[in-house]
């Protein structure tokens, strides 16, 4: 008869029953099945492994290399970004004089960011658009958040589907 227990997110299975590994593994446990007690150090020869083949899909992933930044992409990106947010945030009267001010910071974040770190999709950040908040908030300026929330509005319709175009299709 095969018993199942489940404590801990690594399961270790034997003809008879099955037990957990903890998350610190030189750590021993023990666990009772009908009358006896069994300590687990680590699965030994007979006891097999009863989880997702998971290191050879967190292997493949890390091999995956994403491509390098397009410095023609990122002025082209760069361009499009600034004239979306100079119009989109001119609209909004919390911005009064600062809103050239603010349309620069977030501009200058979001060019530096594409230009060092942003491969395609799958690679665009969060981060960028916490700075610009963070900057604008620091720097006294109106809107931070509304301006960051405007930022990665039009990054998450448009940064990708660019890229796409721009390379062709080809993630390379």
């Amino acid at each position: 008869m095969i018993s199942t227990t489940r404590f801990a997110p690594f399961l270790i299975s034997s003809s008879s029953s099955t037990t957990q590994i903890p998350l610190f593994p030189s750590l021993c446990f023990s666990q009772s099945h009908s009358n006896s007690s069994r300590f687990v150090l680590f699965p030994s020869v007979n006891v097999k492994l009863a989880t997702l083949p998971l290191s050879s899909t967190v292997a493949r992933a890390s091999e995956y290399k994403f491509p390098d930044p397009i410095p023609q992409f990122a002025d082209a990106e760069t361009e499009k970004f600034k004239s979306h947010l100079l119009k989109k945030l001119s609209k909004k009267g919390i911005y009064g004089n600062s809103v050239d001010e603010v349309v620069g910071v977030c501009t200058e974040i979001f060019s530096t960011f594409l230009h060092s770190e942003y491969g395609g999709p799958g690679t665009l950040l969060v981060i960028p658009f916490v700075d610009m908040a963070d900057t604008l908030n620091e720097r006294g300026l109106p809107g931070g958040p509304q301006a960051a929330r405007a930022a990665i509005k039009w990054a998450q319709d448009h940064v990708d589907k660019d890229w796409k175009e721009w390379t062709g299709g080809d993630n390379s």
